[in-house]
């Protein structure tokens, strides 16, 4: 039985095996995924499911102690970015340019395609520690 609202198991499992300081995207649809980097595609339809939405959900599982955000997200989509804020709370935000962003994510243990059509709603979380 699950102990989170999470119920995909994909993302689950890329969690479960994250160490401190590993990290894990999520992505607008939009968002060009590298092909070493493994794809966990959610997106249904326009905007199904949605980025903060699906942000949200992985929080319940996933223990950050930091998030990357392009600073393009602060600049086009400011109600992305206030809501970005909202969800990870007293956590450092880091601001990086978008093409940094994207090749961050050759580095990261997956990325999460959500149906999000919002400019620049991608997030990089990096992994804390519960103790």
């Amino acid at each position: 039985m699950k102990k989170t609202s999470l119920l995909n198991s994909e993302i689950s499992e890329v969690i479960s095996k994250m160490g401190h300081q590993d990290t894990l995207a999520i992505g607008d649809c939009g968002l060009p995924i590298p092909n070493n980097t493994k794809r966990i595609d959610i997106a249904l339809s326009k905007n199904i499911p949605g980025f903060i939405e699906t942000l949200k959900c992985i929080l319940t599982e996933l223990q950050i102690e930091e998030v990357v955000v392009a600073k393009e997200t602060f600049e086009v989509s400011p109600y992305v970015f206030d809501e970005i804020k909202k969800a990870v709370g007293d956590v450092k935000i880091t601001f990086v340019t978008h093409e940094k962003l994207k090749a961050q994510l050759n580095e990261c243990k997956a990325v999460v395609r959500t149906g999000e059509q919002t400019p620049y709603a991608n997030v990089i979380l990096k992994s804390g520690v519960v103790f």
